[in-house]
């Protein structure tokens, strides 16, 4: 999928944190061989052995300089309380949520997009979390076996392994590991236990609606750029009373021809927002096209709007979920 994020000015390093890049991280508790930590007693909490993605690491105490890579996973980290344990930040969507910007501005962002592997390395980290596997480039240096052989443990973010269709259960097990792997797991449970209920709340309010079909236009002009049926956008749609007319395209993201959205007749579009193409300019190009004019959603101007920061898996889900409600079914959730 293309992202097109705004621009930050990246946070200058300091030279005395590429001396300490150079020092092996395996012999003040970094991963050994296998992937765990020596080297110091175990913390209260652990060890804790956690699989993700299919790379299996042992914790013997909580990682202290994290660099977080894409928005969702640093407002993971930030919702977590987190803040003092990052050293680095890269890449954001759109705005960081308002209840995390103070603690987001004491942390220092390397880069507008990725870090190189050298001013990643300059930070120092013990820890690096991805939200995407294109923060793990292997061609860019920054493969998780490069970093591991480096002395550095890594994280992706669960969207981007999940066996089938990702699910609302992902985005808590995403906040229950990470709190573990930090050793706040009280914290997460809350988290949880808050999220669930807001979920809960919105379902109750959607009791007996008929499911919208639902168009996702996240650009494109010869054809459609979509959200298919496997990725967390799926399930908010799902779970705010709509129905993915293309759920049956087995990503998260695709393309989908012009005449199949004609076909599948969505009443309602979701517009993804984000990058310097904007909203009203998305749906101008939909009601200015003729091959579109008989679709119920087009004809009625029927448009929702979610910021591409609430459709990927985080901490902004659940509220994502009542925010698309409120839009797809405005006289039920009052």
């Amino acid at each position: 999928m293309p992202r097109r994020r705004r621009a930050f000015a990246p946070a200058v390093v300091p030279a005395v944190s590429v001396a300490l890049a150079l020092l092996p991280l395996t012999a003040c508790g970094g991963p050994t061989a296998d992937g765990s930590t020596q080297g110091k007693p175990a913390a209260p909490g652990f060890p804790y052995t956690v699989t993700n993605c299919g790379v299996t690491t042992t914790y013997q105490a909580p990682p202290k300089r994290v660099v977080t890579m894409n928005q969702h996973v640093t407002e993971i980290m930030l919702a977590l309380g987190l803040e003092k344990s990052l050293v680095g930040t890269a890449w954001l969507d759109d705005r960081i949520l308002p209840a995390y910007e103070k603690a987001y501005k004491s942390v220092p962002v390397l880069a507008e997009e990725y870090p190189s592997k050298e001013k990643l390395l300059a930070a120092a980290p013990d820890f690096v979390y991805g939200g995407y596997a294109s923060a793990f480039d292997a061609k860019d240096g920054r493969s998780r076996d490069d970093l591991k052989a480096a002395g550095i443990n890594t994280r992706l973010n669960l969207e981007n392994c999940t066996d089938g269709r990702t699910s609302m259960e992902d985005v808590y097990r995403e906040v229950e590991e990470t709190g573990r792997t930090f050793g706040v797991p009280e914290r997460a449970k809350r988290w949880i236990a808050d999220a669930r209920a807001t979920v809960a709340s919105t379902a109750g309010g959607l009791k007996g609606v008929r499911p919208v079909p639902v168009f996702v236009y996240d650009s494109g002009d010869r054809t459609a750029f979509t959200a298919g049926g496997k990725g967390i956008g799926n399930e908010l749609i799902r779970l705010a009373g709509g129905r993915n007319v293309f759920a049956d395209l087995d990503k998260s993201f695709g393309d989908a021809t012009w005449e199949q959205v004609v076909a599948r007749r969505p009443e309602t579009v979701v517009i993804y927002d984000y990058g310097s193409t904007t909203v009203a300019q998305k749906e101008k190009r939909l009601l200015d096209d003729p091959a579109l004019k008989d679709i119920p959603a087009i004809k009625n101007r029927s448009f929702a709007v979610m910021p591409l920061s609430d459709v990927v898996l985080g901490v902004r889900a659940p509220g994502a979920i009542e925010r698309l409600a409120t839009q797809l079914h405005p006289a039920r959730t009052k």
